[in-house]
């Protein structure tokens, strides 16, 4: 074991933490900071750190950049024609009177494969407040049941952007990912609905008197509140049903939402393309036997399902569907312009913090840091593929980010993968299920959550802190089986 590469490797986590914990300079430049510094620990020529710095985030970033892109303006199409409203609604019908947990942890898992969790939880939340109403009670149990539904497949599903990014870094087949993804998601869901049940009754005599007053007190049609984040919004209220409208494009584009058919299109045709473009392939190799390595080329037959289900083009297809079956035909050029660029906006941050992200693993590989820590791990018997997930559950403990955990993870984790015999799908999954652990005070989803929910301090900790962490655990045995099987 070389002492100076681990030392390197070191230095270079501790460099992401400090800066993103007592600097006020974001993930993306300490991942930057950190390659440089990792490079210089581990004694690389400082010509060829550069190189490998740039050419690291410009392999990541040709992987999966346009995909990211693809993805936010899905769901900010979603989120402006209120289909995603008209999805959650459909969901409850379905489930049915006295299972309305698990439809609010499904509707939110759903909702959060192509929305952002804060958004969506925004969007999503006057739906479980409206059925609190009604049941008077419960409602604790049902805000926790949609925030962590959505945890579940914002850290899993690609193409939410940090299991995308993890995806690339480490090479992982991307439809693998989200069935595996979606695996997980079904399996995690009663952990999810089992605590919320628990704690949320516990937790409901402690919600603080706004809240409380906003979703079981009587509000006059049309009236203007408090907003849970600190802002100022609308609750309207009619009969059985309360929406607080998110944002005024929703009310622009229409006054009635589209169905929940047409809002699922956008969502289910690109993910069953990425699929069947993994499934084909897979039968198709499987049949050409030895002659399915790297020469592999694809049959006649499996060629359209592997361009179509190429997720450029599948996500493509997806937005032109967005676009063209969720708004409305008057809805003027410019204003779909515009939230598509607001879309894009929002993820610019994203991808250059996972351009960054791939910077640092080349850094890692081309140091022969990887290698060093390879053999580390390999001399403690730890399993490897503990070591993305508690690198992962580390980072997000110390600076908040679910997204910039698992990048952190899987861009030091990316070098191990072949020295250890770890899949690229084992790791990518490590990377997202330890991004999971404990959301606190350092996460932004955290403050939209409880607030919205209407905990405060202790409570807050105890109802989401510990539901986020209850599905960290139960991912753990989940690994452990991915592991055997592929």
């Amino acid at each position: 074991m070389d002492l100076q590469l681990i030392l390197a490797l070191v230095a270079g986590i501790v460099t992401i933490v400090v800066i993103v914990l007592a600097t006020r300079l974001d993930a993306f430049i300490a991942l930057l900071v950190a390659s440089i510094v990792t490079g210089i620990v581990a004694g690389q020529d400082l010509l060829s750190l550069v190189d490998a710095i740039t050419t690291g985030f410009g392999n990541t970033l040709a992987s999966i950049g346009i995909v990211i892109g693809l993805g936010v303006g899905i769901g900010k199409i979603l989120e402006v024609s209120g289909a995603a409203d008209s999805l959650a609604r459909a969901f409850l019908r379905a489930f049915g009177k006295g299972r309305e947990p698990w439809a609010m942890g499904t509707v939110g898992s759903l909702v959060s494969i192509p929305v952002f969790c804060d958004s969506g939880y925004v969007i999503m939340n006057p739906l479980a407040r409206s059925i609190a109403r009604v049941k008077r009670g419960g409602y604790i149990t049902l805000a926790l049941a949609l925030g962590c539904g959505m945890t579940l497949t914002h850290h899993m599903v690609p193409p939410t952007p940090g299991p995308l990014a993890a995806t690339g870094i480490l090479g992982a087949d991307i439809g693998a990912v989200i069935l595996t993804g979606l695996i997980f998601t079904v399996v995690l869901l009663p952990v999810v609905v089992i605590y919320a049940r628990w704690i949320g009754p516990k937790l409901e005599p402690f919600l603080n008197s706004q809240v409380r007053h906003d979703v079981y007190g009587r509000v006059a049609a049309g009236s203007a509140g408090p907003h849970p984040t600190g802002g100022s919004g609308v609750d309207t209220v009619t009969g059985d049903d309360a929406e607080t409208t998110p944002t005024d494009e929703t009310a622009a584009t229409s006054r009635k939402s589209p169905g929940a058919f047409l809002g699922f299109l956008p969502l289910i045709v690109p993910l069953l393309l990425i699929v069947a473009n993994t499934v084909s392939t897979a039968i198709d190799k499987n049949a050409q036997g030895e002659l399915a390595g790297d020469a592999y080329e694809p049959s006649a037959w499996v060629a359209p399902l592997a361009f179509l289900g190429n997720p450029v083009v599948a996500l493509i297809i997806g937005l032109v569907l967005a676009v063209y079956t969720l708004l409305p035909r008057v809805t003027p050029k410019n204003d779909v312009q515009n939230w598509l660029a607001e879309g894009a906006a929002s993820a610019g941050l994203i991808l250059l913090i996972t351009g960054a992200g791939g910077s640092f693993g080349m850094v890692l590989t081309e140091s022969g840091v990887g290698d060093a820590l390879a053999e580390a791990i390999a001399s403690i018997s730890l399993p490897a593929l503990l070591v993305p997930f508690l690198i992962a559950s580390l980072v997000r403990v110390a600076q908040g980010s679910g997204t910039v955990a698992m990048i952190t993870a899987a861009s030091v984790s990316a070098p191990l993968v072949a020295p250890l015999g770890l899949s690229p799908l084992v790791a990518v999954m490590a990377c997202t299920a330890g991004s999971m652990v404990f959301s606190y005070f350092n996460d932004s989803y955290f403050w939209v959550v409880t607030r919205f929910s209407g905990l405060d301090g202790i409570n807050a900790i105890k109802g989401w802190s510990g539901i986020t962490t209850a599905v960290w655990a139960g991912s753990i045995p989940l690994l452990f089986v991915l592991d055997l099987v592929v």
